[in-house]
């Protein structure tokens, strides 16, 4: 038998109204009431009737996505959360792979026609033709992930600097002095970021970078880095990579030289990408909260398309490191 909102209002105790207006997104409800509707809602595995809701808000009862690939599971938990929570508030949610942004005189399909009620950009690379565009069709967006710090109103950021500052004390609590950084492309304001907090750590100790080297998101520029200082005969004691996947091209290298990991070398990712737990060692990566993110740019991009939010925000979250097997201290036990 198919649930309906009475089934809903009945299993959370609380009255029809107070459910429609966590339906749609009300500011009105307590925070405990709309806790208790949405848990009613997946426990009955309640789906709302788009097709009606979107006749009666005079809306497309779509969310577009725009995201750059499809290969990374942190952005994956983010599409996920989004997904499953605009699937309660009866929206369905479009998905568009794109690497490039939109010429002047063109736009997104997404953008065409009032096909959205409103648009994320998943780590845009050129997000003024899209905030233009959208601005010029009066689309509500979010942003995740972008590159240019004056488009913070209406984002949802990860604070980077945290990150990376985080990442490089970890390995100067171990002991590490001789540390490198593999970075990944300069166009990327997270790249930037990280790089800040792995310096500003070094700073505070009054230590220099082993090496910084520029390359990919891509295992093969760890690869080839760590090779690079393996022939030359000087390696670092340890190293930051930009990202999860350019570890694990550190570490192949080092395994593949008999190098012992973290014995010889330590190694710290970022991201959390699920391959850093899969393989061993496993790598001690910087997490960057995926679902939170998910769940702070549905809030907001509700909250601009029912029209409650009126001004510019940028919520920015914390990243959080987790210790793994490929990193210990240089110190022995008892000194």
């Amino acid at each position: 038998m198919k649930v309906n909102i009475f089934d809903v209002a009945k299993k959370s105790g609380l009255s029809v109204v107070t459910v429609s207006r966590v339906l749609n997104g009300a500011e009105s409800v307590r925070e405990k009431n709309r806790q208790k509707v949405l848990d009613a809602i997946k426990e009955l595995d309640y789906r709302p009737n788009a097709a009606a809701r979107s006749l009666a808000r005079g809306k497309t009862g779509i969310i577009g996505l725009i995201i750059t690939t499809l290969h990374d599971s942190f952005f994956d938990a983010i599409v996920k959360e989004v997904n499953d929570l605009l699937a309660l508030h009866g929206y369905f949610l479009a998905v568009s792979v794109s690497s490039a942004g939109i010429a002047s005189d063109e736009s997104h399909y997404l953008i065409q026609e009032d096909r959205v009620d409103g648009l994320i950009l998943l780590s845009p690379l050129e997000e003024d033709s899209y905030i233009v565009e959208l601005k010029r069709r009066n689309i509500p967006y979010v942003l995740i992930d972008h590159q240019k710090p004056e488009n913070d109103s209406f984002s949802i950021t990860v604070d980077n600097v945290k990150g990376g500052y985080a990442a490089t004390r970890h390995l100067l609590e171990l002991g590490h002095t001789s540390i490198a950084h593999l970075c990944g492309d300069e166009m990327f304001r997270s790249t930037r970021e990280r790089r800040s907090g792995f310096l500003k750590a070094l700073n505070e100790q009054g230590l220099a970078p082993f090496e910084i080297l520029y390359g990919e998101y891509e295992i093969e520029f760890g690869y080839q880095s760590c090779r690079k200082w393996i022939s030359s005969g000087s390696l670092p004691t340890a190293v930051f990579a930009g990202d999860d996947f350019i570890a694990l091209g550190v570490v192949n290298a080092l395994l593949e030289a008999g190098i012992r990991i973290p014995e010889q070398v330590a190694v710290v990712g970022y991201d959390g990408q699920d391959i850093a737990s899969k393989l061993h060692p496993y790598i001690t990566t910087i997490r960057q909260p995926g679902e939170r993110i998910g769940m702070a740019a549905v809030d907001m991009l509700l909250k601009r398309i029912d029209g409650t939010m009126k001004r510019g925000s940028c919520i920015r979250l914390d990243p959080e490191l987790l210790v793994r097997e490929s990193t210990v201290s240089l110190q022995p036990p008892g000194h």
